[in-house]
This record gives structure tokens, sequence and C-alpha cells, in this order.
């Protein structure tokens, strides 16, 4: 054999690391703006499949784009079956490769025309370094230099077996044997594109018949499903069901189209573009993921169904989102402890209102046995549950900072982490005095009795106003009168206290009544404060006394 196996193997490499540092220099200089594209385009099956297709083509990385499909799906941001439409549009997304190598790898002088792209990318990088935009720009340049490179040198290493190799001896096994082939290489370098730049090179040097590098061209697409099955193992059940759709779409779309392979051959040969092997191989591949998309795409919604009911998790987790979505992309990961927040605080606020003995609906379709024995229990799970949640939340917060954050996603993460710990601290100033409140339920004296309606229609009434909060997404903090006074409020409430004593007997200690007018009052403050931090990056804890200054500042800072 005259293959140069050490420039065939340099060739390979040069090749694989162009492409990583196209998606890298990609990744950094435009990564939001594609995040923001799928967000935007993908509220249809169909929108999915175009927006995967474009985003693929010019990233060059179906793994790039699964990791961000997987991310918003866990976030929340997109559902099941749109993420499946851009799996799909990214599997016809990664032929491009094919076509670029087509157009530009085998019509011109590639050593020439890579070596000024990776000079002058490599200039601009170090010397330009200290500029982000720019410095990406030059790697972009670098990658692609490099991956053209590689092509060559992988091309003038294959060209040399041209003559040397035959692969008659193999035909009586049929086409079989190239498609292991592909599905073999694909499996070991975990690259279909560099695969299919192995097979133009080979049909280029006439080493492969059209249909042989076809039936390759079928294993390397089916090749490269090992590598996400292996990427999903221990994953979560989201990314497990991705990867079995991925995998389905492209054994079942491959073993479909393998039968037929002579007649699509003969097919693109009798056309009257269809005289160039190069062209033919490139226009295979993409008939042959174009062709899944048509056979799969009616079938996205019973597919869904089925995948939801796949990898179904034997121990539920308490949060929603965050389980579902990888660290590596920060704005997806914050934006599900955002979603997570929202659910926090449903929970922290119902915790309450059954501390304050307020009947909510539920309650309230119970009959009177079930209420007073599930009661106990009821209240009990709910601050447990609340607990558990900040656990998952914290050991998520910590893996977030290990990875690569900005500066903004850094403070916006410390302000949500700030509001969970001060909804919990909500949630423990109310558990605090949930005895208490359980004695002044069962007071016989007017004056327990009244002081609870009052906190109760407080209770309601502030609820009310951090709801509001809630739902503000203005820039500008706008802070509740009740929160700005505060310590006046809870004072004044046992001055009250302290008059109506003179005049009314009661059952309950007036230090109780009194312990519970602070805890009362802290634990909506902590709660409201909790909302202000989760709607706006401030990342110094609320004191009551300083609540004018910071908002004054913030307004300042904003306006």
């Amino acid at each position: 054999m005259n293959l140069n196996f050490w420039e065939f193997l340099a060739g390979l490499g040069i090749f694989l690391f162009g492409m990583n540092q196209m998606e890298l220099g990609l990744r950094e200089l435009s990564g939001k703006s594609f995040r923001n594209l799928i967000q935007r385009f993908t509220n249809k099956p169909l929108k999915g499949i175009v927006t995967g297709t474009l985003i693929t083509s010019i990233l060059q990385s179906s793994s790039l784009v699964t990791l961000m499909v997987l991310a918003f799906l866990g976030a929340g941001v997109i559902s099941l079956s749109n993420a499946l439409g851009v799996i799909l549009g990214a599997n016809l997304g990664t032929t491009v490769t094919a076509w670029l190598v087509f157009s530009l790898g085998f019509k011109i002088s590639i050593a020439s025309f890579s070596l000024p792209f990776i000079g002058m990318g490599a200039i601009i990088s170090i010397l330009m370094g200290k500029f982000r935009v720019i410095r990406n720009f030059g790697v972009i340049l670098v990658g692609f230099g490099f991956l053209f490179f590689g092509i060559d040198l992988m091309k003038v290493s294959i060209e040399s077996l041209s003559g040397t190799i035959d692969f008659s001896e193999f035909t009586n096994y049929g086409l079989i044997v190239f498609l292991l082939v592909g599905l073999i290489l694909t499996a070991l370098i975990q690259s279909s594109s560099a695969t299919m730049v192995i097979l133009l090179s080979a049909i280029n040097s006439g080493i492969l018949a059209l249909d042989q590098a076809a039936a390759a061209a079928i294993g390397a697409n089916i090749g490269t499903t090992i590598t996400v099955t292996l990427g999903a193992i221990g994953g979560t059940p989201d990314k497990k069901r991705l990867a079995l759709l991925h995998f389905l779409f492209n054994v079942i779309t491959g073993l479909a189209i393998f039968f037929f392979v002579p007649l699509i051959v003969d097919w693109i040969i009798s056309l009257e573009f269809g005289q160039d092997p190069l062209f033919d191989l490139a226009l295979f591949n993409t008939f042959l993921n174009l062709t899944g998309i048509i056979l799969f795409f009616p079938f996205l919604k019973p597919l869904t169904h089925w995948l939801k009911n796949r990898f179904i998790s034997k121990q539920i987790p308490n949060t929603r989102y965050i389980q579902n979505v990888d660290v590596s992309i920060p704005e997806a990961a914050i934006q599900a402890l955002d979603k997570e927040l929202l659910i926090l605080y449903s929970k922290t606020k119902n915790f309450i209102k059954l501390t304050m003995n307020l009947k909510d609906g539920s309650m309230k379709r119970k009959g009177i046995f079930e209420q007073i024995l599930r009661r106990p229990v009821e209240y009990l799970d709910s601050y447990k549950q609340l607990k558990l949640i900040e656990d998952e939340i914290t050991e998520y917060n910590l893996k977030l900072q290990k990875s690569s954050i900005k500066e903004d996603e850094a403070k916006k993460l410390v302000s949500l982490m700030l509001s969970v710990r001060l909804m919990i601290f909500a949630a423990k100033d109310f558990k605090d005095i949930h005895h208490n409140i359980r004695e002044i339920v069962n007071s016989t004296r007017n004056l327990p009795k009244d002081f609870l309606e009052k906190l109760q229609k407080k209770t309601e009434e502030q609820i009310l106003q951090i709801d509001k909060m809630v739902e503000n997404q203005e820039d500008k903090i706008i802070i509740p009168d009740w929160m700005l006074r505060n310590e006046e409020e809870a004072d004044r409430m046992i001055e009250g206290l302290f008059e109506q004593a003179k005049n009314h007997k009661t059952d309950i200690p007036f230090s109780t009544l009194s312990n519970v007018a602070k805890e009362f009052s802290r634990g909506l403050y902590n709660l409201g404060a909790a909302v202000i931090h989760w709607r706006h990056p401030i990342n110094v804890v609320l004191d009551p006394t300083e609540v004018p200054t910071i908002q004054s500042n913030f307004q300042a800072k904003n306006s």
C-alpha cells in the first residue's frame, strides 16, 4: 500500500482541529445571537427544522446546536416537539460540509487557498487579542484555513492509493460492507463531516464508486449517533429522549434509503447536472437527510408523546427545569433558575397562607375531617419541599459558578440566589410562629382573634402587592410603601396590642402576640425583598433601614 499514513493522520487531525477552532470562534462571537434565534424561531416544528438547518450550516457543528437545544428544552424555553424539529434540521445542516468541500476543496489549489486564512487569522488573533470580537474573528479564520489544509493533506495521501486498492473483491458481499466501513470510521473519529471528506477524497481519486461511497455515507450518518448516544448515558431524561430520536432518525432513514441505493444513484447520474461524482455524492448525502425529515415530520406529535413516556425518572426531583439544563450554557441555565423561582415563590406564598390559616380553594373542597387529619402532615411536607428545592438550586448554583459566565450573568446569578435565600427566610419566619398561630386560632378571647383577623387581612393585601411586583417587568424598582415602613408597622401593631390589653382580657401571653407581630412583618418583608432581588440584579441584601437609599441609587443608575 502506498498510503502515507502519517500524512493522512495529520490531515485528519488538522481538519478536526480546524472545525473545533471555527466552532469555538463562532460560539464566542455569535453564540448569544444563535441562542436568541433558537428561542425566537422554534415555536413550530417546521420553523424548528429550518432554524436547525440554518444554524448548523453556519456553525458547522451539530453537537453545539444539540447542546443549545438541550439547554433551552430543559429551561422550558422550547417544547420537546419543537426541539425535535431543530434536531432534524441539524442533520440536514451538516450536509453543507460536503457541498463546501465539493465547491472549493477539489476545484482549486487547496494549500494556496488555506495558507492566507491561517496566516491572517493567527496574526489577528494574537495582535488583537485584547479585543474579543476581533480575536474570535481571527480564530474563525484560522479554523477555516486549517479545515481546508487538512482536506488537502488527506486528499493527497488518499490519491496515492489510486490504482493500488481493488474493492471488486468486496462486491460479492454487497454494499453492506461499505456501510459498515462508514459506520466504524465515523464512530472512531466521531465526526461524520470528516468521514464525508474522506469519502469525497476517495471518490475523487477513483478508489470508490459512487454507490459504494453512498453506502459509506449512510454508515457515517448512523455512526454519528454513537457519539450522541454515549453522551446521553447517565444524562437527563430529555437528553436521552433527544438522543433516542437522533438514533431512530439516522438508523431508520439510513436503512430505508440503503435498500434503494443503486436506484437512487442511477437516478442522480441520469440527471442533467449529475455528471460529477463529487457533486453526486454531496447531492446523495443531502437527499438522504432530506428524505428522513419528510418521513419523520408528519409523526413529530405522536413521537413526542411516545418519547415523553420513555426514560421516566424513578426519583422525581423537586425542581422542574434546572435538572434538564447543562451549566455549560449559562444563559439558558439562568433562565431555568428564573423559572424555578416562579415556582418557589408560589410555593412560599402558599406556605405563608397555610400558616396564617387562610383557606384556599383546595382546602374548601376537602371535608372537615380530611382537613383536620391532613393539615399537620401537609404543613410539614410543604416546608420540607421548600428546603429540598433550595438544596437542589444551591447545588446547581455551585456547578454553574464553575462554568465560564460573563460579568452580567454572574451579577444576575448572585441576585437570584439572594432571592432564593430570602424566600426560604420568609418561609422560616412564618414556620417559627406556626404553633403560635394555632394557639391564637384556638383562643376563646376576642383580642387574640381580632389580632389574627388583622394579620390575615394584611397578609392578603401585602401578598397581592408582592404579586404585582412579580409581574412588574420594568427596570425601575417599585417598592411598596409597607416595605418602606415595615419596622414602624410592626411597632405600631405591638403598641395597638398594649392599648387593647388595657380593656380586654387575653388567654394568649402578650409576649407571644408581640413575637408573632415581629416575625409576621419580617416574613412578609423577606418575601418582598426576595422578589426585588429576583426581578432586579441587586447584589446586597436589602435591609429595611437601607431600602430608600438603595431604591434611589438604583433608579439614578438606570435613569
